[in-house]
């Protein structure tokens, strides 16, 4: 494990930073109205911004071809460097046609708002039915991951980027906290080791115990929700978010906790986004990242553990940051507090554990979580997003 002066290294040994000086954003803006623009999926919005803020380095830009085809079929950069999941902007042919390499191209948000440039340097066809069962084990169309490839374009579009501004979050700005901050804020602390923990979920006492348990080995805990492009039926991000604070208040110790925004998007590539983000991490100055049960996972398209058996696919070191492998923990009524089957002389019809989906599901039928699953406050912060009486629990 390599280490620099704010830590440990980037991936690739250098935090890129792709937003624009403000010479260079008046610079862009004049070019507006003369350049060729593509609408950007929120997606494509989502990386754009994490490749702009460091969170994706190495990458300056979306993938060349020479890269998403090692990335794809062997999991690395064409450097040879470890990397699991393809960062591309596919477009129409039409569009693609009207393209020429080696020009400027605008990139508008949905709205149409100009937020960032492209410098095309190649658009290339690609094999979507070869990315989707490499990336996602699977061709299933109901995989949302899956679904995103074959409704996009066949042409993808390569080349470094600029992000003209870094603008605050509109929902969550006191917690946009980006790789160059982070690691800042790492080094203040005196964190010498720092676990990171990715979550699209509410938190729950499954994942309490688990990062407590990580806790218990580190200097601190980076708790880092994705609150980026998600499937339409996960909680809302502002509901998770007030549910972590609603934690971290009551049931950890503050001064060694942080919790900021993963601005990236879901790809639900299961174990390879398990990889890609644990890299994510290792850029934002964590040293250490949590592998729980069926990390990045949906449906039933990956195995239980699937996600930490791809971390052996690697060298020791390669990486550069550590895994940290959890059993499925659970309340056990033998012991009468949260463990797994390392620890629990239980059997399964002792244990208290649900899905995500299952708490969907109990919430949107007007039931609660039991207390052995969920703290009490963040039930009832669910209960009153989910508009289930309080009093119900």
């Amino acid at each position: 494990m390599s280490y620099h002066s704010e830590g440990i290294a980037p991936h690739g040994g250098h935090l890129v930073n792709r937003i624009a000086t403000p010479a260079q954003r008046q610079e862009f803006l004049g070019l507006s109205e003369k350049l060729p623009r593509i609408e950007l999926t929120n997606r494509s919005v989502s990386d754009l911004q994490m490749i702009a803020i460091g969170g994706f380095s190495p990458l300056i830009g979306f993938m060349e071809q020479k890269d998403y085809e090692s990335v794809v079929t062997d999991m690395r950069l064409a450097n040879n460097l470890p990397w699991s999941v393809p960062v591309t902007l596919a477009v129409s042919e039409e569009i693609a046609d009207s393209l020429k390499e080696g020009s400027w191209v605008r990139l508008d948000d949905p709205s149409g708002k100009f937020i960032g440039v492209l410098e095309l340097t190649q658009k290339y066809r690609y094999n979507k039915a070869h990315e989707v069962v490499n990336v996602y084990r699977t061709d299933d169309i109901k995989h949302p991951g899956v679904k995103v490839v074959y409704d996009q374009g066949p042409i993808n579009l390569a080349g470094p980027v600029w992000l003209l501004e870094r603008e605050p979050h509109p929902f969550f700005p006191n917690y946009q906290v980006d790789p160059i901050a982070s690691r800042a804020m790492f080094k203040d602390k005196g964190w010498k080791t720092v676990v990171g923990f990715q979550t699209r979920n509410p938190i729950h006492r499954a994942h309490e115990y688990i990062q407590k348990c990580a806790l218990e080995t580190v200097d601190g805990l980076f708790l880092h929700p994705l609150v980026g492009a998600t499937k339409e039926d996960d909680i809302p991000a502002d509901v998770r978010m007030r549910c972590y604070e609603i934690l971290l208040e009551r049931y950890f110790p503050a001064d060694r906790v942080i919790l900021a925004i993963n601005p990236s998007a879901m790809r639900y590539a299961g174990p390879r986004e398990a990889i890609f983000h644990a890299l994510i991490r290792k850029n934002y100055g964590c040293t250490h990242f949590i592998v729980g049960r069926d990390h990045a996972g949906v449906g039933d398209y990956y195995g239980t553990y699937d996600a930490q058996y791809i971390f052996k696919e690697f060298e020791p070191g390669e990486l550069g940051i550590t895994p940290m492998m959890f059993e499925h923990a659970f309340f056990c009524k033998i012991t009468q507090g949260m463990a797994t089957t390392k620890t629990s002389p239980s059997k399964p019809d002792q244990r208290i554990h649900l899905s995500g989906t299952k708490v969907r599901e109990l919430l949107r039928s007007g039931q609660l979580p039991p207390p052995e699953f969920s703290r009490p406050e963040v039930a009832a912060e669910l209960a009153r997003a989910m508009r289930v009486p309080v009093d119900s629990y």
